[in-house]
């Protein structure tokens, strides 16, 4: 190569502000440069039909690939958009926040790049993680569209952390990363076929994730194996000053991977969640007891608990505690962003912008917010009664207690029934949830693929107390190496590439 032009690739690198390095080989660095755009675009061509990205890194964050020996070096990581990264917007798929590039990253996302991880680009996800309004459609959002369950188009990816559990489901990055505040990141992964951790609410930073209760949210691991997912959380764990509930998280991790242990199931003793069988398809409940029946012949012991407590009422009063933290959390989060970008400085300006902009309530209303808006705050004693009734009736009254009562060391049930279709209009619903227990009381939840429900995947839940996730996830790698459930998505179900926003 000329020197001349040699030296114009180099001022031409320099003015994007990727100056190459004095001394590099300057071919090298371009067919590399080449190269990463190939691949990035091979992940985009793949990503067409489903819509799992709503954003991509630069191609040239694959330079980064090559180096040290760090914990996930050179691991292609993708991120929900409602987590903040210094290098691209985050938007949670509403169109006020569409300029939201505050240039922080959030300490999960510095932990991450620090342990050698590349971060691929951001997560489609159910817009506002689906609290905009009771019939919020899974998996759309104003600024992504609609992600597509990759086994079947017409059936939901669920949500809200849709894209990232897709994405991991159809092979473009090993792991993703979502977050739950009641369901979004087992129920994705269970109808995607993919492992999902719900950690334990505290071990996990939320600081620049934008929030919905401060009770009850969590980032977690998507993956295709229990290990990838622990290794991820390992790697993610700790204490974060500007959260105080990560306070206890440093004397509280460990190395999740190593703890892994593949004969964990013999001798332990575990305890069906029976009260909530009945709302299940009669094809996961099959599947479910083909499970049981993996579970006993692997070593353990496993119990019916017939009783539960009041589902009903814990999701009132769960409703009732989040709108509350809603007003409260992203009231304060928009204060923090940049007032040249982020024109919505407060939860009512978000609820006036969405009531301006057709192409926000032209599928669903925002009736969530409207009712956030009139929530008196924390102080409230009606906040703060149900919060307390709620947390105590799922937590110390519900898991403690059944694990106590029953001498189990886990709790399991079906995460879901199959997928239900992507129609508002028809009779096909959601049908059984393990979610809610562990959401309210901010315990771990685990879901590892179990089978198959009329073709669309299904996965088992294991659930245990406030900082079991170790243990946890120790049962279900054993159930996992057990069973080995996990099929790909089939070639042939993929959706017409879909032009709409």
């Amino acid at each position: 190569m000329a020197p001349a032009e040699q030296a114009e690739i180099r001022r031409a690198a320099a003015a994007r502000g990727r100056s190459i390095p004095d001394g590099a080989d300057v071919e090298v660095c371009r067919e590399r440069a080449t190269s990463a755009a190939s691949f990035v675009g091979m992940l985009q061509t793949m990503d067409e039909r489903y819509r799992s990205v709503l954003r991509w890194s630069s191609p040239e964050v694959m330079r980064m690939r090559d180096g040290n020996d760090a914990q996930m070096q050179g691991v292609l990581v993708l991120l929900k958009d409602n987590i903040e990264t210094r290098d691209m917007p985050t938007t949670a798929g509403s169109l006020a926040l569409a300029d939201n590039a505050p240039g922080r990253d959030a300490p999960i996302v510095a932990r991450l790049r620090e342990a050698g991880a590349v971060i691929l680009g951001k997560a489609n996800l159910s817009e506002w993680a689906n609290i905009r309004s009771s019939r919020s459609i899974s998996g759309w959002s104003a600024v992504g569209g609609q992600t597509r369950n990759p086994y079947d188009p017409e059936r939901t990816p669920c949500g809200s952390s849709s894209g990232s559990a897709v994405a991991v489901a159809i092979g473009l990055a090993p792991v993703a990363i979502g977050t739950e505040t009641d369901g979004s990141i087992v129920c994705p992964a269970s109808v995607n076929g993919v492992v999902g951790f719900k950690p334990t609410v505290g071990l996990v930073s939320r600081t620049h994730v934008i929030p919905i209760s401060h009770s009850q949210d969590t980032p977690g691991p998507f993956a295709t194996t229990v290990e990838d997912a622990a290794i991820v959380l390992t790697v993610m764990a700790g204490s974060d000053p500007e959260d105080p509930a990560t306070a206890e998280a440093d004397a509280r991790k460990v190395d999740y991977r190593a703890a892994l242990d593949a004969g964990s199931l013999r001798g332990a003793r575990l305890g069906v969640m029976g009260f909530l069988l009945p709302a299940y398809s009669t094809e996961a409940r099959a599947e479910f007891d083909r499970a049981v029946e993996a579970l006993q012949a692997a070593g353990a012991e496993v119990v019916e608990i017939g009783e539960g407590p009041n589902m009903q009422a814990i999701g009132s009063w769960e409703l009732t505690g989040m709108l509350t933290e809603l007003k409260h959390g992203l009231n304060a989060y928009l204060a923090s962003t940049d007032p040249a970008q982020v024109r919505t400085r407060t939860l009512a300006e978000v609820i006036a912008f969405n009531a301006a902009e057709p192409r926000e309530t032209e599928l669903f209303g925002q009736e969530f917010f409207e009712m956030a808006e009139a929530t008196a705050g924390l102080d409230d004693p009606t906040y703060l009664e149900v919060r307390a009734k709620a947390f105590q009736a799922a937590g110390p009254d519900g898991i403690d207690r059944m694990m106590r009562e029953h001498g189990v060391v886990a709790l399991i049930a079906p995460t879901t029934s199959r997928a239900w279709t992507n129609d508002p209009n028809d009779d096909d619903r959601s049908q059984g949830s393990a979610s809610r227990l562990a959401a309210v009381a901010g315990y771990p939840h685990l879901t590892v693929p179990m089978g198959f429900d009329r073709g669309m995947p299904i996965g088992l839940s294991f659930i245990g107390g406030k900082w079991d996730d170790a243990r946890i996830l120790s049962l279900g790698h054993a159930y996992e190496q057990a069973t080995r459930e996990r099929r790909p998505p089939p070639a042939g179900t993929a959706a017409e590439p879909d032009q709409s926003r």
